[in-house]
């Protein structure tokens, strides 16, 4: 049984009419014959009787046209959704996001994706950069981005532009005013420090490691999952850290946090995707969207 067998077993029956429903259908009066035949034939029951020129429905008919054109409803639902979802007027997206890219990189943008299209449900969770690798890798979501460098031959990988580190320390801390800071006075001081396996630890690291700073010698007296846990913990006591620009501005306009003067570079996000999941119009559409930002 096809879609197109039941389209032309509605039409007769609507029309009563073989001549008729082969006029409106465009087709030839022996392809619509054709088709009623087949249908009788496979299933072994009659759903027409000829009475003189014209057909009627047999009871089997009557019984059956309802089915019938409920199948045929829903495969015309089913198209208009996949032209609604082609159409980016339906759908859903799964972003998995590191901590500093979810919380204060994205946002505005999902925003301005969503004042674009607002028929995209949009999915988002925030985890560390292995984390959100894993989510990638596994398929649970469309999109992964990160500050950390990923290296997994499943995953592919884009640069975009990120953020800036930067190294800040609270009121009370002695490197506040200082007019320069050598790498090596790095490890003078105690540190407050997110996790290994964040982007912004791994991304620090490599920048002391290339100004010739074992990143074994700074003295870690606090490890925090959270930015916010290591911005409130640097706030109020006399360690340093390493963070987002993204994530201290407040604090710096507020004085609550300083920064010190030594440069750390400029970092780019990261985009992850799967290499053997392909990718939807919304997501590809999302992400246009954040090469343009």
């Amino acid at each position: 049984m096809t879609l197109e067998q039941l389209r032309i077993f509605i039409a007769v029956a609507e029309q009563q009419h073989m001549t008729r429903a082969a006029s409106g259908l465009n087709l030839t009066q022996s392809a619509t014959s054709a088709a009623i035949a087949a249908l009788e034939t496979r299933y072994d029951v009659k759903l027409f009787d000829r009475v003189g020129r014209g057909i009627m429905l047999t009871q089997a008919g009557r019984e059956f046209l309802g089915e019938a054109r409920a199948v045929v409803g829903r495969a015309k639902a089913a198209a208009q959704a996949l032209d609604e979802i082609a159409g980016l007027k339906r759908g859903a997206l799964g972003i998995a996001a590191s901590q500093t890219v979810g919380n204060y990189w994205l946002p505005p943008r999902l925003l301005a994706f969503r004042r674009a299209y607002p028929g995209i449900a949009l999915q988002v969770s925030i985890a560390n950069t292995e984390q959100v690798a894993l989510a990638v890798r596994e398929g649970r979501v469309d999109l992964g981005l990160v500050e950390g460098d990923v290296d997994d031959p499943l995953l592919t990988t884009e640069q975009i532009d990120g953020d800036s580190l930067a190294i800040v320390v609270g009121r009370r801390h002695p490197w506040v005013g200082a007019t320069r800071m050598s790498a090596n006075r790095l490890t003078t001081t105690g540190w407050v420090l997110r996790e290994r396996g964040s982007g912004t630890r791994s991304m620090f690291e490599a920048a002391l490691s290339s100004a010739g700073v074992d990143p074994a010698s700074l003295d870690v007296r606090l490890e925090l999952p959270t930015n916010e846990a290591i911005r409130a913990a640097v706030e109020g006591s006399d360690y340093a850290t390493a963070i987002s620009d993204l994530v201290v501005a407040p604090s710096l306009a507020a004085a609550t946090l300083h920064r010190v003067r030594f440069e750390l570079p400029r970092r780019s996000f990261c985009v992850l995707r799967h290499r053997e999941h392909v990718g939807g119009r919304a997501a590809e559409t999302l992400l246009a969207s954040l090469r343009e930002a």
